[in-house]
């Protein structure tokens, strides 16, 4: 790789900070609720975001606190990426983990944020916040992780 290979393209290990949050395509699907079944392990997607996901530009709202509103809400690093299998296939820092190239919708290749909510990646449209939903169980919606 030489200077003007684009981060993206680079290994996770050599980005830095800034280049590591830019990665993120706000696609919000990390922060829509999930379900695991007891017996088998399996996860299923509802349609209930985070409270504090701004469900229309997929991005969190309280980005910077978010793990003292949230208590559950996970740090997605360079540590603990492997073992969060309920990140969605398209997740950038999947694919990028995996050594694949970013989704043509994904922001840094098309230019614009509203790719991957044209490409129907997103959670704008068919999510509910957490503050309105009610029982989860009534919420699992058949979509991919």
């Amino acid at each position: 790789m030489n200077d003007r290979t684009p981060f993206w393209e680079l290994p996770l290990t050599a980005l830095d900070g800034g280049q590591w949050e830019a990665l993120c395509d706000g696609c919000g699907r990390c922060c829509i609720h999930k379900l695991e079944d007891e017996d088998t392990g399996l996860l299923y997607p509802t349609n209930v975001a985070c409270k504090l996901l701004d469900r229309r530009a997929g991005q969190c709202r309280d980005y910077k606190n978010r793990k003292k509103l949230v208590s559950d809400c996970v740090k997605l690093d360079r540590k603990n990426l492997s073992s969060l299998d309920w990140l969605p296939d398209s997740c950038a820092y999947k694919l990028r983990a995996a050594g694949k190239p970013l989704p043509e919708w994904h922001y840094l290749i098309s230019g614009s944020r509203e790719t991957v909510h044209e490409a129907g990646q997103s959670t704008r449209g068919w999510t509910v916040s957490e503050e309105d939903a009610g029982e989860l169980e009534f919420h699992v919606v058949e979509r991919p992780l």
